[in-house]
């Protein structure tokens, strides 16, 4: 089983050289402290950065520096700062290669839902609905269960839905599942963890083929 380190190591190998990748709220914030070295990525925030770094070591944050979710950041040379109708333009005009978010319920079909739950103050929904209505690779970093144990891999989201059918790829503390058509297929099992177990945990359809193998971590 993987903690939120884990789950961002994970996807951290789906980032490919020379992509421009958006980073959630949360467990996504971490994926920058593991992508490959030997690789060129750009980290883009839609508060206005583009060129994020790993985070700042404790004593070395800059507060005027920080994400969407203001979290304190790095930035790596070259990077830039820019108003939010820029930022949404690159969003909105498909220029980010892959998106990665978290979430509370996904459903098989590839709905998400991760901005509200009724009757709890939230701020806003933020960039989340244009980030999942523009990109075309999004990929949901989020545990399988919730504080009650109970599957947030749903046949149908029971929350309000921040898009319809776009989620790709899931990573959580027990699998990567690609959404298909048919369901949610198991791609890979976290280390330590069984199919059953999985299969325990997942409300919606689970495609199983053949021997599941463990996450390269």
């Amino acid at each position: 089983m993987l903690d939120k380190n884990g789950i961002a190591k994970r996807i951290a190998q789906e980032v490919k050289d020379g992509y421009y990748v958006n980073l959630g709220i949360g467990i996504p914030t971490l994926v920058a402290n593991f992508v490959r070295d030997d690789i060129n990525v750009e980290f883009q925030s839609e508060n206005g950065v583009l060129g994020m770094g790993p985070f700042p070591f404790e004593g070395e944050e800059d507060a005027d520096i920080i994400n969407a979710g203001k979290q304190t950041i790095t930035t790596l040379p070259g990077a830039s700062f820019f108003d939010s109708a820029t930022s949404f333009g690159m969003i909105r005009g498909q220029h980010v290669d892959l998106t990665i978010l978290g979430a509370m319920e996904v459903a098989e079909n590839g709905d998400i839902a991760n901005w509200k739950i009724p009757g709890k103050m939230v701020k806003g929904m933020g960039g989340a609905m244009d980030l999942v209505a523009s990109a075309e690779n999004i990929i949901v970093a989020m545990m399988h269960t919730n504080r009650a144990g109970e599957s947030k891999l749903l046949k149908r989201c029971s929350l309000p839905l921040t898009g319809v059918g776009c989620v790709t790829k899931i990573v959580t503390n027990l699998a990567v599942l690609e959404v298909t058509p048919a369901g949610f297929k198991l791609v890979e099992r976290a280390p330590g963890v069984t199919v059953d177990e999985i299969k325990a945990a997942t409300e919606g359809r689970l495609i199983v083929e053949g021997t599941v193998p463990e996450m390269p971590i």
